[in-house]
């Protein structure tokens, strides 16, 4: 039997896919949406039909397409994204075995048992049988929204990272109120003695938790000395460390927060972005004001 020939835009989604399963794997299994990309794009080699923008959206082709048939792949539980951050999930490292078609496959079977399960809607969108130049009419209600998100995400990072570090500081404050907490101590610039914000859920402090965070507004990633020095300032039943770092945190690091016999939370910029939208509605109006945002509801396209 004569072996079916790949659309155009499901033989780059074939390697697309692939490509950026295979990033992610190599890094450790997560990254930024806009990151990875930016990888893809380095890695793969593209012609002009791929490079091609779109006119009406202003969107690239080859990373609609990739948007597009990631959607299968979610489905099949190879990958997540979140507020702009790709995983990996155990499955997807399982499924790069498989190959570049093997993958998109997997993916498409994924799609299929998932899509089964729902209740009847929209007329299935078979992937491939996807061809120029039906990939942009699909594009709108099944990429657009995803697109959206990661520039969204995207924005909420330059934001931040264009914050002095004491302006940090004082975002993270924010947020701790937010919550419900009483910051009576934000440290003023010089010497803080290792904690930079006290926080207590009553304004003596006599309530458990008794919160003293540890706040790192730079590009290098928190260690595992610097999460024991918190540790250290420790020394009261009650009291939890929450180490904030705009950069993440090293693997080491990492194990040893999830080690410790005390309480540390370990906040890194995707999570702390997470929890300001969370709480935003019920910071105060000055708080608000340091990282300013308004929420857009879109209907949510069954796909």
């Amino acid at each position: 039997m004569e072996k079916k020939k790949l659309s155009q835009s499901r033989a780059l989604a074939t390697k697309l896919v692939f490509k950026a399963l295979s990033i992610l794997k190599a890094n450790g299994g997560e990254m930024p949406g806009r990151d990875l990309l930016a990888q893809v794009e380095r890695e793969t080699e593209m012609d002009d039909w791929a490079k091609h923008r779109y006119e009406k959206t202003g969107y690239i082709r080859w990373r609609s397409i990739l948007h597009f048939f990631t959607i299968g792949i979610i489905k099949a539980g190879f990958l997540i994204k979140k507020s702009g951050i790709w995983y990996l999930t155990p499955e997807g490292d399982e499924a790069l075995k498989l190959g570049e078609i093997g993958l998109l496959a997997a993916g498409d079977e994924g799609y299929k048992r998932w899509k089964d399960k729902q209740p009847a809607a929209a007329p299935e969108i078979h992937q491939d049988e996807i061809v120029e130049p039906d990939i942009e009419a699909v594009e709108d209600a099944a990429v657009e929204l995803d697109q959206i998100e990661e520039q969204a995400y995207q924005g909420f990072e330059r934001y931040i990272v264009d914050k002095s570090p004491y302006e940090f500081q004082d975002l993270v404050a924010a947020l701790l109120r937010g919550m419900g907490y009483h910051t009576p101590f934000v440290a003023p610039k010089g010497k803080d003695g290792g904690i930079d914000i006290v926080a207590y859920r009553d304004p003596l402090g006599c309530s458990a938790p008794r919160i003293r965070a540890q706040v790192k507004h730079r590009e290098t990633k928190a260690t595992p000395e610097e999460i024991r020095a918190l540790m250290g300032l420790l020394r009261r039943d009650g009291d939890v460390g929450i180490f904030v770092s705009r950069s993440g945190f090293t693997e080491d690091g990492r194990a040893t927060a999830r080690s410790s016999a005390s309480h540390v939370e370990l906040i890194d910029l995707k999570r702390l972005i997470d929890l300001w939208q969370e709480f935003y509605p019920k910071l105060n109006d000055d708080d608000k004001l340091l990282l300013p945002i308004r929420p857009i509801y879109f209907l949510a396209q069954s796909t």
